[in-house]
């Protein structure tokens, strides 16, 4: 049975990274790993990094992405909480035989090998959530 192993990030969206980054970064301390851009979700990450997690600042960079459509709707805040798992296939699996609504039927791959895919909010008590398998 596939396993959640830990939270592996916090995602913020932002309207001004930064902005974001001068709170995140400056006032609170903590060191920007990297700042990258993303054409596949056309968004820009800020990668903050914990003992055994990490914060993620995500601004978009087009007005039509669904970090746009987001951050229009719902203001700059919480966007995701990252569930690490051991088998994503196998907990896509796992919730969809449980009545889950998956955004992603499928796992996509990041920039990193990374395989991902997310929950849809109305499955999670209005949560977005993201599996990712490392």
């Amino acid at each position: 049975m596939p396993k959640v192993k830990q939270i592996n990030h916090v995602a913020v969206v932002v309207e001004d990274m930064e902005k974001a980054l001068s709170f995140w970064r400056d006032a609170l301390g903590m060191e920007l790993h990297e700042l990258r851009d993303v054409p596949a979700e056309q968004s820009q990450v800020a990668f903050l990094p914990l003992p055994g997690s990490e914060v993620e600042l995500v601004q978009p960079t087009t007005d039509d992405s669904g970090i746009a459509k987001y951050l229009a709707k719902r203001g700059p805040g919480m966007h995701h909480v990252c569930l690490e798992v051991d088998d994503i296939i196998g907990m896509m699996t796992q919730l969809k035989s449980r009545g889950v609504r998956l955004i992603n039927e499928e796992p996509r791959i990041a920039a990193d090998g990374k395989r991902y895919a997310f929950i849809h909010p109305e499955s999670t008590s209005g949560v977005l959530v993201e599996l990712y398998q490392i």
